[in-house]
Formats: C-alpha cells, structure tokens, sequence
C-alpha cells in the first residue's frame, strides 16, 4: 500500500511539474496581486519611478500590484527577497544597478549570483550623474578640474553618497581614469554630500542630477560635466566626461525589472509587454524626468547582457580599489 502511494504521490508531482513548465498554465497568470520589491527606501528614484508604473500595471493586468520597499544593506535586501521568493510572476524586483552589480561585491560572502539568480524582465531608466565643484574652486571645465588636482595630489576632497554607492564608484572610476589621487569623504546620501560640497568643506560631488540641479541653476555648486554616455535632457549644455577629455568614460545609474530564477518565459514576456507599455505613459514619463533620467526600455537579452558587463566593471574596480560596504 505504501508503495502504491508513492507511486501516485511521483506521477502527481510529475504531471502538476508538466503543466506548470507549459507555456499554456500561464494564460490565467495572474490570479493574485503582484509584489514589486522595490530596492530603495519611499520617496527614493527607484520608488519614484516605480508607483506610476505599479498604478498601471493594475489596471492592465487585473490584479493589485504592491509596491514593497525594501531598504537596506546597499540594496542587497531586496536582491535577497527576489533570489529566495517563488518563481511565479507574484514576486518582482525593481532594482538598481547597486543591487546587482556592485552591492553583491561589496561584501565577503555574497548573498546571490548577481547573474544566476534572476531572471531578466526589462531595462526601464538610465541615468547619468553630475559632477559639479565648490564655486570657489578655479575649475570651470573637467579638463581645468584634471589639471587642478593634478598640480595638488591629495589636497582635494570629493563628497559621495556613501562608501561603496555608486557615487563613491564613480568618482573612483574618474579619478583613476584622469590619474588623479582625490581624498575622499563618504556621507549618508546625496543631499548632505551636495551640502558639505556647497559649504566648501568637500570640493567635488559627483551624484545624481536631481540631488544638484537646484544648487547648480542658483549658482551655489558649478556643474562640469555629466557621466553617462549621452549628454542628459535635463541639462542638454552640459557636456559628458567623454567629451571633455575622458574618451570612453561612462557610469550611470539604471532602473530594471527582474523576476526569480527559473520563472517560465511566458509570465516573462506578459511582464515585459506590460512593463513595457507602462513605461511610455505620462506619469512615469514624468518621473523619469523628475529623476534626471531617461526611457530606456530593452528586453530581458540585452538586460542579461548589460548585467554581466556592469557587474565584472564594477568587480573589477571594487577589488583593486579595496572598497568595504559601510
């Protein structure tokens, strides 16, 4: 009798195991509300970007979405919560590029593969950064600011978002790309790094736009340049660190979706389809615009891709730069 059960038991297993792989059980996906963990705190640019995206989505997938932020640790947290949750399209993170490719080398053990462990859905935003100076400081272009620190190794301090964020990053990046050597002088995000830079105690900052534009178009910090591979929209005049010298120089921020390992393609392409339309509707539009960043909607391919070459760039610089997680 036993053995009959577990007979039944495997070929019950075997066939609920068949049709959960067919492409034709996620027809009826979704039947319960759908969780965006978000890796940011409220009111954060991932945050911001993803509740007009979470409104829409309801109403065109039939079920509430819920937006879960998920703070914490870099942004590992919310990795974490996707790595271990169910592979069944209820659970789905919006990530930034902390989350994947820099986070998850910050530390000795890491918590996910930043590559394995996820599914890819779509690439939604990207962002470059700023970098702007203390009014004070005879700098007014990237290649004054280079020779500047050049002629004072080790005298200028630069603001960061935090040790590890992708500010401290990139500003790394930068220095080491100009062959300069810059002190470096980590705070608890953008704001009072963009303070202390504007009180004269730190020189640089090099952080999101939407952090520095105000102080910029009031004069109270001089932007220089912006480090994504296009200039940005919201300040077209402002050239990139590639045009000003640095040829090949690139470091943005970006916002995409990812599910658990293993969810089937087809909840996949239902996300992607539906992401992909929610993204061009005003309100995120607008979002993205608050955020300083720009509509960039790509597939779960070139998503894949572009986490692998973010993820070994940033490897690399966090292992010869030593850098810790706060």
């Amino acid at each position: 009798m036993t053995n009959t059960l577990i007979r039944v038991g495997a070929w019950v297993a075997t066939a609920f195991g068949l049709v959960a792989s067919d492409p034709s059980w996620s027809q009826t996906y979704p039947v319960k509300p759908i969780r965006l963990i978000v890796a940011g705190p409220a009111g954060g640019g991932a945050d911001v970007i993803t509740r007009p995206i979470a409104q829409k989505l309801s109403a065109s997938m039939g079920q509430q979405v819920i937006v879960d932020n998920r703070p914490g640790a870099g942004t590992l947290i919310a990795g974490q919560i996707t790595a271990d949750s169910a592979p069944d399209g209820y659970t789905v993170l919006i990530a930034t590029i902390s989350t994947l490719c820099i986070s998850p080398h910050l530390v000795k053990t890491r918590p996910y593969d930043p590559v394995q462990d996820f599914t890819p859905i779509t690439l939604l935003a990207t962002a470059g950064l700023m970098v702007a100076v203390h009014p004070g400081l005879p700098a007014k272009t990237l290649k004054e600011l280079i020779g500047l620190a050049k002629s004072r190794p080790g005298q200028l301090n630069y603001a960061s978002n935090g040790a590890g964020s992708l500010s401290h990053l990139t500003t790394e990046l930068f220095s080491r790309a100009a062959g300069i050597t810059m002190v470096h002088v980590p705070y608890k995000g953008g704001s009072p790094a963009a303070m202390d830079t504007i009180a004269g105690r730190t020189q640089l900052v090099i952080t999101g736009i939407p952090t520095l534009i105000a102080h910029v178009k009031a004069s109270r910090l001089r932007a220089i340049a912006v480090t994504g591979r296009e200039r940005s929209p919201a300040m077209p005049d402002l050239p990139t660190v590639a045009e000003s010298g640095l040829p090949g120089f690139e470091s943005s921020q970006w916002y995409a979706a990812f599910a658990p390992k293993n969810t089937p393609a087809s909840i996949v392409e239902r996300l992607y389809r539906e992401l992909q339309k929610t993204a061009h509707i005003a309100a995120v539009k607008a979002a993205l615009s608050r955020e300083g960043a720009e509509l960039t909607v790509t597939g779960p391919v070139s998503l894949r891709r572009l986490v692998q070459a973010d993820s070994a760039k940033w490897e690399k610089l966090i292992r010869d730069s030593g850098v810790v997680l706060d």
